[in-house]
Order: C-alpha cells, then structure tokens, then sequence
C-alpha cells in the first residue's frame, strides 16, 4: 500500500505533511513555490495534461501491460480498480490485497490493486508511479531496499514521481484546486 506518512507535523507548518522526510533545502523552495502561489503553474508546465485511463477495465489493462512488461512471473492480478473511498486523508493512495478464500478443499488466493480515484485526474506519470508501487507489492511486502529497488526497475524516476505527487497532494490540501481534467465529464 501507498501510504503517506502524517504522523508528525513538519518543523514549517502542517501543509508540507505529505513531504516529511525530504532535506530542509527541497522543504525550503516548496514554501517558496507555495507562497508565490506558484505551485500549480510549475506542474503544469511539466504536465500540460492527464492521462485517458478512466475506466476500471482501461486500469486494468494499464497495470497488466506493466506488470507483462516488468514481473512476469509474479502472480495473476484477479482486479485492478479506481477506489473513490480511498482518500488521501485515509493515508492511502492506493492498496494491494490479497483475499484468500476456500473452494472445496483448496484455498484460493485472489490479488487485487486498487487505486484512489483521486488518480483518474492526474498525469500518467503521476498514475504510472502509484500502479508500479502496487505491483512491486507482487513480490517485496515491505517498503525496504529491494522493494525500493523493484519500483526504480520498472520506472526509473520512480522517486522524483513519488516526490512530484507528494508536491500535488500538498497543492490539493493548500488550494484545493485539482489541475487536471476538471471538466464534467472527467469528474464521473
């Protein structure tokens, strides 16, 4: 699961929660960009706009094909979908679950990923990097050195995508403007 890590309040004010952990310099030019309301536009010049993924079955055939392209052999994904009650106050940007039931006399495991819905409104890079923290859960449970390094494997700037999505959700609690597909018709 993606968490985010809230449980302390950064030394410069709770609306940097979601980068805890980063150098002083890196929180420093955040504020920055935050008090020159400058945020959004740096983001979206580096994103002028989001993904087409925005159906359950178009995510999963997104994660499959990365998932056919990166781990092979690991296990089969039995589900792959948006989640509107993961919420980023939750902690939780995306989950992967494995349910074990019993068939008779055998047990039965079935994997499912599920992304925030928060995600269908966002840059692919921004849904690559959340998908590909799910699928290493395939093969490393904790987030240590090899899972770390699995998720660099299938997307090499995986970590400044972490950081850049952390950079959004700090905009979004902050402003609460999302950037990306606000029309109508996205927002289903």
């Amino acid at each position: 699961m993606l968490a985010i890590k809230s449980t302390a309040i950064a030394p410069t004010g709770s609306a940097l929660r979601y980068l805890l952990g980063y150098p002083s310099g890196t929180l420093a030019q955040v504020e920055k960009l935050l008090a020159e309301d400058r945020v959004a536009d740096w983001l979206l010049k580096k994103y002028p706009q989001g993904h087409a993924v925005r159906t359950d079955r178009a995510l999963f055939d997104y994660v499959q094909a990365l998932k056919s392209e990166h781990l092979r052999g690991a296990e089969t994904l039995n589900k792959v979908a948006f989640d509107a009650k993961l919420q980023v106050m939750q902690h939780a940007l995306g989950t992967h679950t494995t349910i074990a039931r019993v068939q008779g006399n055998k047990l039965k495991a079935k994997r499912e990923i599920r992304v925030a819905s928060l995600f269908k409104q966002v840059p692919e890079d921004f849904l690559k990097m959340i998908c590909v923290h799910e699928l290493a859960h395939l093969k490393e449970r904790q987030h240590d050195k090899a899972f770390y390094q699995l998720c660099n494997y299938m997307e090499p700037r995986y970590h400044q995508l972490e950081f850049e999505v952390r950079l959004y959700l700090t905009h979004l609690e902050v402003s609460g403007t999302r950037l990306w597909g606000t029309t109508g018709a996205d927002a289903a």
